[in-house]
């Protein structure tokens, strides 16, 4: 019998993250454009600079309702009718409201692309902000709440911001409101919200697909265009502070057969020149399976199923903002193990952490990690909506067009030395906040004994 004979492989092509293409509308919206030929489903992300810093007092998730109503029908339409249009398009929407905004996000067929723009325009001009619906939004936010508290992960995030930001700060709370400030919201108070927020003047638009045969010009002129709202200065950012004392806080859970951990601080985010051997030492750390964590704790010990070292960021404003202050990301390790497992897995990982700073990274790490965040690029950013979400980052953290292809240029210049020093200083042994999400009667006296910090215990 024969066979087909085996694949050769073929010549490897320089890849570079998209070039975008910026201009602007008369209304004052930015607008950026990537023609990716080939994507026939098109995604357009839509940043609206409305920071969660900017709710009212006592309003906690006011953002986070707006952003659900956009979709809930319009001067126009109601609700029903306004998501029966979206279905004939073969389109999705979605909006998020986060620290730095709100983000509305459309993926739709190049085809129905102008049908599609025209919704999220009457959207964007025109909510209807119905009592009825904002009544129903409210309700579901508040039956969204105790599934987060029950929910380790989303509990451990929660007392993490809360231990790292002082009472006063918007970080400190949670992102989507409290129960409290949440069932005080009404559509007076939202569109009180939009009205003082939502405009076309500090919101930016970002198109990427094929374009080919489409006059994007005229379709943003005939859609987004005819939105309309008055200019606003840009808003003072608030400078972010935190307390890394080293300390551990369990979140008590009696029963509870896992212990979650999330261990954190606060640190540099893309502005500073040390971002890409942050994220490169970082992934060495507990980036992926292979990394130290996850070689030491689930290989070797089968304390967890995995444990993750990561940098999120959190807010960054312009570098030349009267503020001064540039930002700053969240770097984490994050978790879950056996109860019993609590005190030894936290001393073997701070034992990781130690080893590290002593002994730094080796070349054959630094390479490894080099040819997976480098390498895996071309395919993380396939498809459009992969190439849009990463340019609306770029916009809201105040980052130039180019920083991402930049960016893997810069991972692939940074040396072992360089980002052993990055991820020692991003995780130091005696500057972390500890949480941990479990049985206290169980863990808090091994926890004591590793003395990695004073241990507090707070119902969960």
């Amino acid at each position: 019998m024969e066979y087909h004979p085996q694949p050769a492989p073929g010549v490897a092509r320089p890849w570079a993250f998209p070039a975008p293409e910026r201009g602007s509308l008369p209304n004052g919206l930015t607008v950026l454009r990537c023609h990716r030929p080939g994507q026939q489903v098109v995604a357009v992300e839509i940043f609206l600079d409305a920071p969660l810093d900017a709710e009212p007092e006592g309003l906690d998730g006011v953002a986070t309702i707006m952003s659900r109503a956009l979709s809930e029908g319009t001067d126009k339409q109601s609700a029903e009718e306004f998501a029966a249009e979206l279905e004939r398009c073969g389109a999705t929407l979605d909006a998020h409201a986060d620290h730095p905004g709100v983000r509305v996000s459309l993926e739709v067929p190049a085809s129905r692309l102008a049908k599609a723009l025209g919704l999220v325009a009457e959207a964007l001009r025109a909510p209807a902000f119905a009592d009825s619906e904002i009544e129903r939004l409210v309700n579901n936010r508040l039956d969204e709440i105790p599934h987060e508290q029950a929910n380790p992960a989303r509990r451990a995030a929660k007392q993490l911001a809360k231990e790292l930001f002082p009472a006063t700060a918007r970080m400190s709370r949670p992102r989507l409101g409290t129960e409290a400030t949440v069932e005080r919201i009404d559509s007076a108070a939202v569109r009180a919200f939009y009205d003082a927020h939502v405009r076309p003047s500090t919101a930016t638009a970002v198109v990427v697909g094929d374009l080919t045969g489409i006059d994007l010009d005229a379709l943003l002129a005939d859609t987004l265009g005819d939105w309309s709202g008055n200019t606003a200065e840009s808003r003072p950012v608030p400078p972010i502070t935190a307390d890394d004392t080293g300390r551990v806080v369990i979140v008590d859970r009696p029963g509870a057969v896992q212990t979650q951990l999330l261990i954190g601080r606060i640190g540099a985010d893309r502005h500073d020149s040390v971002w890409p051997a942050q994220v490169l030492g970082t992934y060495c750390l507990g980036g992926t399976l292979t990394s130290r964590l996850d070689r030491v704790l689930r290989e070797e010990k089968g304390y967890t199923y995995g444990v993750r070292a990561f940098a999120q960021v959190l807010r960054s404003s312009a570098p030349d903002s009267a503020s001064g202050a540039t930002g700053a990301a969240m770097l984490a390790i994050s978790g879950s193990v056996d109860t019993e497992s609590t005190g030894p897995a936290l001393e073997d990982l701070w034992k990781v952490l130690r080893t590290l700073a002593a002994e730094g990274l080796t070349d054959a790490e630094r390479e490894t990690a080099v040819q997976n965040l480098v390498g895996v690029a071309p395919l993380k950013f396939e498809t459009a909506a992969s190439v849009a979400g990463t340019l609306a980052d770029q916009v809201e953290q105040h980052l130039p067009d180019d920083y991402q292809a930049h960016l893997y240029a810069r991972l692939a210049e940074t040396g072992t030395v360089e980002a052993t020093a990055a991820v020692v200083n991003a995780f130091p042994q005696d500057r972390l906040v500890t949480v941990l999400v479990g049985d206290a009667a169980q863990i808090a006296d091994p926890v004591r004994a590793l003395g990695i910090g004073e241990v507090s215990v707070v119902t969960g």
